[in-house]
């Protein structure tokens, strides 16, 4: 089952992405047919999440391709690595962006001796590859989680790694939704995740939608829960790891990670072998994006800094491997990662 609504569906012509900015008010599509279109579709979040991102790249780069089909062969391939690279400019954080553009890449690389024609299909079939991986990824991960967790517990997730954030059942969340259509049943406290509110507009949203007992707090309320014994495992979802093991994840992931080593809770990340970067050797090597002021400041249109304060906006941030209890990918289980951990499952 999964996910009900695709976050990223490709069309034969084209892109149909569902505008997650308008959730939980809206359910809205947008259709993308080239590769500005898609820049601004994954810059402006309206497709998010490291997985969904790296599909979408895909689709992008096959879309907006079709234009140039008829042109000289050599002049195919040169827009071609133009779109890889420009899309490669959207966000710098997640990986799966760029995993996803090099198979692109990779496989325009073999077909250069080919017709047009042949490319583009190859390039299809490539990006639909892509979206198969992540999907299966999402119901390995569900499966090994589901290994580490008890029915009945009460968990604690940190933006939004869902349906959403991937093509099926997610990544922290795959346990939930697998767990649910199983008869296992958690009961689910999702951190709101300022200054965007991921939590609260999509995670809320999706466990509910699925019949999941989901209880949205504030971010600030994670220590209380913790303290007071209402947490037995967090759960969250990454957008790169590192050789080491260290992972990056959205702002606040970190505060959490150091809230449940001192109460002595388990804290799981879950995420797709595609999520790990051997090429990155520490979290320290990571890029963090930095976003717009304005949503601190003036976020979904209300003020509520002063005019003209300085802001700092972090997207993201990273989560030594040392408060991590395990990583969970579609491979296997990385229980107290580190770089040897790590090189096992890739």
């Amino acid at each position: 089952m999964g996910n009900a609504i695709k976050p990223v569906e490709w069309m034969g012509d084209h892109v149909k992405i569902l505008n997650q900015t308008l959730l939980p008010s809206e359910v809205k599509f947008m259709e993308i047919r080239t590769a500005q279109q898609m820049w601004d579709a994954i810059k402006m979040l309206c497709v998010r999440g490291a997985p969904a991102i790296g599909v979408a790249a895909g689709y992008g780069v096959t879309a907006a391709m079709q234009e140039h089909v008829d042109k000289p062969v050599e002049r195919y391939h040169a827009e071609l690595e133009k779109v890889i690279d420009y899309l490669a400019t959207s966000r710098p954080t997640a990986v799966n962006l760029f995993w996803a553009l090099d198979r692109m890449k990779e496989t325009g690389s073999r077909h250069r001796e080919d017709a047009n024609a042949v490319t583009q299909q190859a390039l299809e079939e490539q990006a639909k590859a892509i979206e198969q991986y992540e999907e299966n990824a999402c119901i390995a991960i569900g499966e090994n989680a589901l290994a580490l967790l008890k029915d009945g517990m009460t968990l604690l997730t940190h933006c939004n790694a869902g349906g959403l954030a991937t093509v099926h059942y997610g990544t922290a969340l795959a346990p939930m939704l697998l767990g649910k259509e199983r008869g296992v049943h958690f009961k689910v406290y999702a951190d709101e995740t300022r200054p965007l509110l991921q939590g609260a507009r999509l995670t809320a949203w999706e466990l509910q939608q699925a019949g999941v007992d989901v209880t949205v707090i504030t971010d600030n309320m994670a220590g209380m829960l913790m303290k007071q014994g209402k947490i037995d495992a967090v759960i969250v979802g990454c957008d790169r790891i590192a050789a080491n093991g260290d992972a990056a994840n959205k702002i606040g992931t970190y505060s959490v990670a150091v809230l449940a080593k001192h109460h002595q809770i388990p804290f799981y990340v879950a995420g797709p072998v595609s999520t790990i970067d051997m090429n990155t050797p520490t979290g320290d090597d990571i890029p963090i994006e930095e976003r717009d002021w304005e949503e601190v400041s003036c976020g979904f249109g209300k003020r509520t800094a002063p005019e003209g304060v300085k802001v700092y906006n972090p997207a993201f941030d990273v989560t030594p491997h040392e408060l991590i209890t395990a990583i969970i990918t579609d491979k296997g289980i990385v229980r107290n990662p580190d770089e040897a951990g790590i090189a096992e499952v890739v």
